[in-house]
């Protein structure tokens, strides 16, 4: 029976020479420096191991190793892309960093439908979560759910709320919005019992072009008004905060009742502009 490509690939891995010091850094310098792909290759072959070792540890939380693996590469990747030989660190120490981050971002984008905290406080909840809950409550059989996250947002400084939050997204599995339920009218989806009140999808298409037509309809009637009506009106009517009449009297140097006589003017103007554009606006009271 053929062996699964997957598990050559895993087996040729772990069989890759270990690389000197004095060879890695040989081979860092010409990648640096030179872009020597056959360098990079060769420093990527020795250190996939340590992808495969750090997908193993991962494998938990249910995604295929294989998914892992291939994260992990882009880790190792972005590591040898970033690695500055001259800094006298061991390539695989860098790398490490790289790698875990890859496949931490991976599990937190694919492990639920539903997106999980990114900030490292986040991250460092959903990893450890798991694990210091076993550790704190081990003997403790007694310890009530509040007590176990006080003592989890303790030792990770995040709050008690988060590791509540956190620790009933890990407790249950996500649930299809599409899975069926029965009833006594018969089968029926979870979806059929969200209620939402915002309006239809219709309405809010309706409501949206019907405020651009009447304010193209305005905006052309407002061509009807000279120059000092066009300014009351956009300045009584047309602002959130409508100016007195003293003010635009004391503006305009005329009273505030020839204000007033003008503004009614106008918005007669407007009116009659409306009606004869637009004959079913008859109704519409400026």
């Amino acid at each position: 029976m053929e062996e699964p490509a997957s598990r050559m690939f895993v087996r040729a891995a772990m069989r890759a020479p270990y690389l000197a010091r004095d060879e890695e850094h040989d081979l860092a310098t010409r990648w640096r420096e030179d872009h020597d792909q056959k360098a990079l290759h060769r420093m990527i072959a020795a250190h996939m191991r340590l992808v495969i070792a750090m997908a193993g540890k991962f494998r938990y939380f249910g995604l295929p190793m294989s998914d892992l693996i291939q994260e992990g590469s882009v880790g190792l990747l972005e590591a040898a892309s970033r690695f500055e030989p001259a800094r006298e660190v061991r390539f695989s120490t860098y790398a490490t960093w790289w790698i875990r981050a890859s496949m931490q971002d991976y599990i937190l984008r694919n492990w639920s439908i539903v997106r999980g905290g990114t900030s490292s406080a986040q991250k460092a909840l959903f990893f450890n979560l798991r694990r210091l809950r076993m550790r704190i409550s081990a003997g403790r059989e007694t310890m009530s759910s509040d007590e176990l996250h006080r003592h989890i947002s303790q030792a990770l400084g995040v709050s008690e709320a988060d590791v509540a939050l956190m620790d009933a997204r890990l407790s249950g599995p996500d649930a299809s919005l599409n899975a069926p339920i029965a009833n006594e009218d018969g089968a029926t989806e979870r979806m059929d019992f969200l209620v939402s009140d915002a309006p239809l999808q219709d309405e809010t298409v309706e409501a949206a072009i019907d405020v651009e037509r009447r304010a193209r309809w305005l905006d052309a009637a407002l061509g009807s008004l000279n120059e000092r009506e066009l300014k009351i009106i956009r300045e009584r009517r047309l602002r959130d905060a409508g100016a007195t009449l003293e003010s635009l009297g004391a503006n305009l140097g005329i009273s505030k009742e020839r204000v007033r006589q003008i503004e009614s003017r106008a918005l007669v103007k407007l009116r009659g502009a409306l009606v004869k554009s637009n004959p079913d606006m008859a109704a519409f009271a400026v």
